[in-house]
């Protein structure tokens, strides 16, 4: 077998950063249950010049190459604002990561690593943290459970053998991030149905559908209460002003004033929930590929999305109300209303909320108290340099 050999590679190449995402997406078709994304979104998450991510952000593309043969790829990347974070949050001070993890082989995955953790060391970093890709508001981690079914938009996808090849490079666990599925077409148990009744009641609140009137002035909004609400949550990294334009810009043709909901309490905007119909099931459909009949296939969908689950990725209430009873009473209120909504309007039957940190008490809390079940788990692994 002939020697590995790492090449590093330029985001800021178009070529270079196209060959780095098309190894990515040959390895991904290979794995049972993938569902194949838009070259072109892929293309534009790793381009310098459009995504706001590099203007706080280092970021190195390496693949492997047996020959000219292409045999796996890694990023690593050093993200500002994560280093200036508290230690005790998950990142901080010396805290590079890894990312966009694929490999043929134990040999191939050990050589990469090894290649991405130099380079962190080259630029003064302590400690990898991996895989995200690239920032933790996209896809975080491996997904260490769930492989039998098919991720839900915006997750990752992993075959299970990774897991072994990154322990055996002495990488440890730091985090657990898990998404909880529940069929949406059964009524919440009598409790939340006394709770959602009672905030009804309670002329101090009001829960509206957003983007209606506004979209932009509620896409910031509800970034204002993430950063807050959120604030305090491991692996936290606040959004940015550029970050908040261009999530705003991404998400709209997939927002729905149906599937959002602002809480406010005598007016202020206290909590929010997005919900996302699942685009991978028509993604799953044209096998990710816009040409030369899928652009009219997903045209169609976003006109008129149809889908049978529902993916809710943020949710939030501001810190000075977590932990009380409000808390609460507004996410089951806000979760009731879509789930009203996403049966009617867009013909879901089951929801997955996610993902959640393992020992996020009130938000695993919650989904206990709706009768989910914890479908997938992603494992974010680190190792001191």
């Amino acid at each position: 077998m002939s020697e590995i050999a790492i090449r590093p590679l330029s985001a800021a190449d178009r070529g270079e950063r196209g060959r780095f995402v098309d190894i990515g997406r040959e390895f991904s078709r290979k794995v049972p249950h993938f569902v194949p994304q838009l070259r072109s979104e892929q293309m534009e998450l790793l381009d310098p010049q459009r995504n706001p991510f590099f203007e706080h952000a280092e970021v190195q593309l390496f693949a492997a190459f047996r020959g000219e043969m292409p045999v796996g790829r890694i990023s690593a990347h050093i993200d500002h604002l994560a280093l200036a974070m508290p230690a005790e949050q998950g990142m901080g001070p010396g805290s590079g990561n890894f990312g966009y993890f694929d490999a043929a082989d134990a040999a191939v995955a050990r050589a990469l690593l090894a290649r991405a953790e130099d380079w962190l060391r080259e630029q003064g970093m302590t400690r990898a943290l991996g895989p995200v890709s690239l920032s933790i508001w996209e896809e975080p981690g491996l997904l260490t459970a769930g492989h039998d079914h098919a991720p839900t938009m915006m997750m990752g996808h992993h075959p299970p053998h990774y897991e072994g090849w990154i322990e055996a490079a002495d990488y440890q666990v730091a985090k657990i991030l898990l998404t909880y599925e529940l069929d949406i077409t059964q009524p919440f148990a009598p409790l939340i149905d006394r709770i959602i009744t009672s905030g009804e009641r309670n002329p101090r609140i009001s829960v509206r559908k957003a983007g209606v009137d506004d979209y932009a002035g509620d896409v910031r909004i509800i970034l204002a209460i993430l950063n807050d609400a959120w604030s305090d949550n491991w692996g936290f990294i606040p959004f940015t002003d550029r970050e908040i334009d261009y999530a705003a810009r991404k998400l709209r043709p997939v927002i729905n004033p149906e599937l959002v909901r602002i809480a406010e309490l005598e007016g202020e905007p206290v909590a929010f929930m997005l919900t996302l119909p699942d685009m991978n099931e028509v993604l799953s459909r044209i096998d990710g590929r816009l040409l030369p009949f899928g652009w009219w296939h997903m045209m169609r969908w976003l006109r008129r999305p149809r889908a049978r689950t529902m993916r809710v990725p943020l949710m939030g209430v501001l810190k000075k109300h977590q932990n009380s009873r409000l808390a609460s009473q507004l996410a089951f209120m806000m979760i009731e209303y879509i789930r009203q909504d996403a049966m009617a309007n867009f013909g879901a039957t089951r929801g997955e909320i996610g993902w959640i940190l393992d020992d996020n008490q009130g938000m695993v809390a919650i989904a206990d108290a709706l009768n989910t079940r914890a479908n997938r788990e992603y494992r974010i692994y680190e190792k001191q340099l």
